[in-house]
């Protein structure tokens, strides 16, 4: 694929291309864009590698922040993406960009414990038959040496120019320990990051994940330090363990974040043993909360989503900002609801550890099912559409009191003899008949 490198003067780290949608609408001052933030990076100019580039189907490419991907679909920061050679399978199969697992500027500090998973089954406790529908991780971040991942993100963009792999960064509460951290994995060449202010396990305990993202004062001065050293476009990947998310997402892109990526998992507890009464996952004998995902948090990560959507689109009317929406996706289906809901691109980790990294296939192809059904030829045609069939309950009531009204009105039949027409007129009778 043509890969063309250019410098441009970029605003708000991202290059709108043309984007009409009904989620986000331009500006119409176009000095707003970029929220006073200018950056200076290389833009690539890609070629689109999409399913419909021969024509099969409808458009899946996307572009966001800037940055070209052939489809919506981006390994999510996890297993899926924890070192070279799974990283080169996801581009490999065909997924749109891929988010590495969580790096720092000291692994030795990380140290993950075995068994780390536990899955929810349906059906009874500690059935063996049922659907995995829930799964849970006390997984920290990367363990490997930070230079070896970084040497590995220079092969992965040395060897898929036109690919877009994202890193995710977590550090300490220290200004010069993040900015340190960004400055070394951006001369990688990734093409953008997803900040972890979301973990909800380990590493909280050393003021870092979702210890950040849970306090709006620590978040705005974190994403300040890291939005004044980054040049490349920035996530900040939020927790849904708070009562309003819509509020630690406000702080971060106040604080000149390109994109939000919504939702990491959820704090839980898996469930005890009835027979050992120890719960899982169970690490000697004991265990800690951990992150829950799966398709069991599809429609908390909608409802998320859809609070974050609704506050950039009143408050936030920049189409060069983005929305990732992610949380329990293993179907096309799961991932236009998402869309439908803002979202540019939808992330997908606990399903690639249950189906593979071939599920991306099945994505596409469901995907484009559900857009040729609704005759959409562009992710763009249907991105948001459906905010606009929420209100309040208040509301509710009032459409139904009218609908009601309108329906009596309807079996009450004519109100005059004026009325009556002579192509109706069987029908007409039809409304005056109490039997």
């Amino acid at each position: 694929m043509a890969s063309l490198g250019l410098n441009v003067q970029k605003i708000n780290g991202a290059a709108a291309a043309g984007i009409n949608s009904p989620f986000l609408r331009a500006p119409s001052n176009p000095a707003a864009i970029g929220h006073g933030k200018t950056k200076r990076v290389s833009l690539k100019i890609r070629a689109s590698q999409g399913a419909d580039q021969n024509g099969a189907g409808p458009d899946l490419s996307v572009t966001v922040n800037g940055l070209h991907m052939p489809n919506p679909f981006v390994i999510g920061s996890g297993p899926p993406g924890t070192n070279y050679t799974v990283m080169k399978r996801a581009f490999d199969e065909g997924w749109g960009a891929v988010i590495a697992k969580t790096v720092s500027l000291d692994s030795s500090k990380v140290i993950n414990v075995t068994p780390r998973y536990a899955r929810l089954r349906s059906g009874s406790n500690g059935s063996a038959k049922g659907e995995v529908i829930g799964w849970e991780n006390i997984e920290l971040i990367s363990d490997r040496p930070l230079e070896t991942m970084l040497k590995e993100f220079k092969q992965l963009k040395k060897e898929y120019p036109d690919r877009i792999l994202i890193a995710s960064i977590m550090e300490e509460y220290d200004r010069a320990a993040w900015q340190e951290l960004i400055e070394r994995v951006e001369e990688t060449g990734v093409d953008a990051f997803e900040i972890n202010f979301s973990c909800p396990h380990g590493m909280p305990e050393r003021k870092m994940g979702a210890a950040v993202g849970k306090d709006c004062a620590l978040l705005e001065e974190v994403c300040g330090w890291v939005n004044e050293k980054a040049t490349i476009p920035v996530w900040a990947k939020m927790t849904p363990n708070v009562t309003d998310i819509a509020e630690p997402a406000r702080v971060a892109l106040k604080a000149g974040s390109e994109g939000l990526a919504a939702i990491n998992t959820i704090m839980s507890v898996m469930g005890i043993n009835l027979n050992t009464l120890r719960p899982e996952p169970c690490v000697e004998g004991y265990s800690t909360p951990g992150g829950y995902s799966s398709k069991a948090v599809h429609p908390i990560a909608l409802a998320k989503v859809l609070s974050i959507a609704q506050m950039m689109k009143s408050e936030f009317p920049d189409p060069t900002l983005s929305l990732s929406g992610i949380g329990g996706v293993e179907n096309g289906g799961h991932a236009a609801e998402f869309i439908l809901l803002g979202a540019n691109t939808v992330q997908v980790c606990t399903g690639v550890m249950m189906h593979g990294y071939g599920l991306v296939k099945q994505l596409c192809s469901e995907l484009q099912d559900f857009m040729v059904k609704h005759n959409f030829s562009s992710i763009e045609d249907f991105r948001g559409l459906s905010l606009q069939y929420f209100t309040t309950h208040t509301d509710l009531v009032r459409r139904q009191h009218e609908a009601i009204e309108q329906r009596k009105a309807v079996r009450r039949g004519l109100a005059s003899d004026k009325e009556w027409t002579g192509d109706g007129f069987v029908k007409e009778t039809e409304t005056m008949v109490s039997n």
